[in-house]
């Protein structure tokens, strides 16, 4: 009765003929096994991956082993979420598991809160996370390597999207540059091509096309260091993105790292005050997780209105203009206020359309985000944290903030920046 790939169904293919067909009762003499057998291919039937032909002849389905193969590793799946909800106790009826798959294309996103991560291969470093969705269902999401998605506190609120596997802006330029070079592409004809652009900005066109180029020989490097651009460039940037989902299939984006008890009365502008506030608030459905966030919303409109920041009309709750800046600024003060004492530096607020320049500190976690402490000789600052920062710890950074975000110019002199 197993649904995964058992001895019993090694002895079936050892025995199959050219065709494909194989007899319940070959192991003549032996009443038990013969009763194993056409138990096992009844079994096999149910699946839909066996059929008797004439009496006692069967025919085996083509690719019966990988489909039992992933069969057996789906209910091994299935038993992970279930134990890992049930120690949370959050245990679900077995429709409501899912297995996240972006590669078989079914995937959308998801949005819940983190529940676990785990180790699925060793060998392979193959991780996973467990997420309750808003949808009621628990997730089971292979996030690939370990380093592909930072760490996450139990409770976390993170939304899930398949890896894109598109050509990316760097290609594209890319593919522009050496059209109009006779399909050659370096330093100088990048320059060239746009003089506005600093070095430092072309060396990540390069250090792409080295990574192309070492996953399988995607490109070619001249001896004179220029680069030989195929007229199938961009199909080829797309086969290399599809190599790096392999490794790391999705894109995890951390909406909030409190859990949502935390944010009920947390004096910053929360997840939940932009579900609040949003034209398009993610969809909720009445059980699990997205039941617990109807009765969070309820609750923080209860706090808005205490705090003056919401009122009651009649049968809706109207929200003050810029509640979320008041409420951001709120805590951005206080945190400034500790992290003044720590540093032993005076806190100078962002203001929108200014620029934010100086070393990059660290990130904090806040109900409103997660921001970058930026420090300068004299004072520091605090604005809204990307990615991309944390690859320059330490070392001068600068960037335009505007409304709520901030437009980063690293590795540029002029132009639009890495928002």
């Amino acid at each position: 009765e197993q649904e995964r790939f058992t001895s019993l169904d090694r002895g079936l293919l050892k025995e199959t003929d050219d065709e494909g067909h194989v007899r319940s009762d070959m192991t003549a003499g032996d009443a038990f096994r013969q009763t194993l057998r056409a138990g096992r291919l009844q079994k096999l039937k149910r699946l839909g991956l066996a059929e008797e032909v004439t009496p006692g002849t069967w025919k085996l389905a083509k690719g019966l082993e990988p489909a039992l193969r992933r069969m057996g590793e789906r209910g091994d799946v299935i038993k992970t979420l279930h134990r890992e909800m049930t120690e949370k106790g959050l245990a679900r009826a077995p429709s409501d598991y899912a297995v996240h798959d972006p590669a078989g294309g079914q995937a959308r996103r998801i949005v819940g809160r983190v529940i676990g991560r785990g180790l699925s291969d060793e060998l392979n470093d193959r991780h996973y996370l467990i997420v309750d969705g808003l949808d009621g269902r628990a997730h089971y999401v292979d996030i690939g390597r370990s380093e592909s998605v930072e760490a996450l506190p139990d409770g976390a609120i993170v939304a899930i999207t398949p890896k894109p596997v598109e050509p990316r802006e760097v290609d594209r330029t890319i593919a522009e540059i050496a059209a109009a070079n006779g399909g050659r592409y370096d330093i100088d004809a990048h320059l060239c091509h746009d003089p506005t652009t600093s070095r430092d900005f072309v060396e990540t066109h390069i250090r792409r096309l080295e990574a192309m180029r070492r996953q399988g020989g995607l490109v070619e490097r001249e001896p004179d260091g220029s680069w030989a651009i195929a007229p199938d460039h961009l199909e080829r940037a797309a086969s290399f993105e599809r190599g790096l989902a392999r490794s790391s299939p999705v894109l995890v984006e951390t909406l909030s790292a409190w859990p949502l008890e935390r944010q009920v009365t947390a004096n910053g502008a929360t997840w939940l005050d932009r579900e609040l506030v949003a034209e398009k608030p993610e969809p909720l459905r009445e059980g699990g997780f997205g039941g617990d966030v109807r009765g969070a919303l309820a609750l923080r409109r209860q706090w808005l209105v205490g705090q003056e920041l919401a009122r009651e009309e009649q049968d809706r709750i109207v929200y003050r203009a810029n509640m979320l800046g008041i409420l951001r600024r709120r805590e951005l003060l206080r945190v400034a206020g500790q992290l003044s004492g720590e540093l032993g530096l005076p806190y100078v607020e962002a203001e929108s359309g200014q620029k934010a320049t100086g070393t990059y500190r660290r990130h904090v976690d806040l109900g409103s985000g997660r921001f970058a402490v930026i420090e300068k000789s004299r004072e520091f600052t605090l604005v809204p944290w990307r990615p991309v920062l944390e690859r320059h710890i330490g070392k001068q950074v600068s960037g335009i903030v505007r409304e709520g975000r901030v437009s980063w110019m690293i590795g540029r002199q002029r132009g639009s920046g890495v928002s």
